[in-house]
């Protein structure tokens, strides 16, 4: 259970939209009474998505914090919505990754305060196309999706396609121009995260073996560079002859 909790008027705009955008999730404005509301929740061990000043929280929370191995994951937010802070709970709880999803979800700014804070997520490319694709429909497309996810190739860590492109000149010629390796996936292995897809199609499925090529192993490349799970930052965009996403992983984090 996800307890999402406002204090004003301007976060109750914010917490409306995260309701509705997180199935498990119950919402809270101005609960009454306050200390015992959400201590109650937290002792239930309930996720709380706080969106209000981290002091308040932390005062509220301190007579009942445990350890990191037991605590629920906390999270605060500011009433725009436009930083997100796990404060409890990073690692072993799951905060750390759970403010990356909900920070890509708001398009917020995730801020990490662990000791290893200082580490950035990793970006990975997936692309599928059709046979003997152009190189410059493949980069037009790719730079389209850049510009959309406010992102730069510098931020790019791979190219990653699924294994029957393997030879696919036009990606292979790509990667070389954007100076990234270039990764393929089998369909069983890109099989494995089709769960987190933002849609299925079952004629690619028909196809290549696979619900969807691009988010697949954007997905894959973010995770296999990290070995954390991975989360797409820009679903699959698509041109007449192409299909691009981004995905992002973050190296694993100090518990808070």
């Amino acid at each position: 259970m996800i307890r999402i909790v406002s204090l004003t008027d301007t976060g109750l705009h914010l917490a409306k939209r995260l309701h509705a955008q997180l199935p498990d999730s119950e919402l809270w404005h101005k609960p009454q009474p306050f200390a015992e509301s959400v201590q109650g929740a937290f002792k239930k061990g309930e996720r709380l998505l706080m969106i209000c000043a981290s002091g308040i929280v932390v005062r509220v929370l301190a007579p009942v914090i445990g350890d990191k191995y037991q605590d629920p994951a906390v999270l605060v937010l500011d009433e725009h919505g436009h930083f997100v802070i796990p404060l409890l709970s990073g690692h072993e709880g799951g905060a750390n990754q759970w403010a990356a999803e909900i920070s890509r979800l708001i398009n917020g700014q995730l801020v990490l305060t662990s000791a290893k804070a200082y580490l950035q997520p990793v970006y990975a490319l997936g692309m599928g196309c059709e046979r003997n694709c152009s190189l410059e429909a493949l980069k037009e497309l790719l730079l389209s999706c850049l510009s959309q996810a406010n992102l730069t190739l510098e931020n790019i860590d791979s190219l990653n396609s699924i294994d029957i492109k393997a030879d696919e000149a036009g990606l292979i010629k790509l990667a070389a121009e954007i100076n990234k390796p270039f990764k393929t996936w089998r369909a069983e292995t890109l099989r494995g995260v089709e769960s987190q897809l933002s849609e299925r199609s079952d004629y690619v499925f028909s196809v290549v073996g696979v619900y969807g090529v691009a988010e697949s192993a954007a997905l894959l490349g973010a995770k296999n560079q990290t070995g954390e799970k991975a989360q797409l930052f820009l679903n699959k965009q698509k041109s007449a002859v192409a299909t691009c996403a981004i995905a992002r992983s973050f190296p694993e984090l100090s518990d808070l």
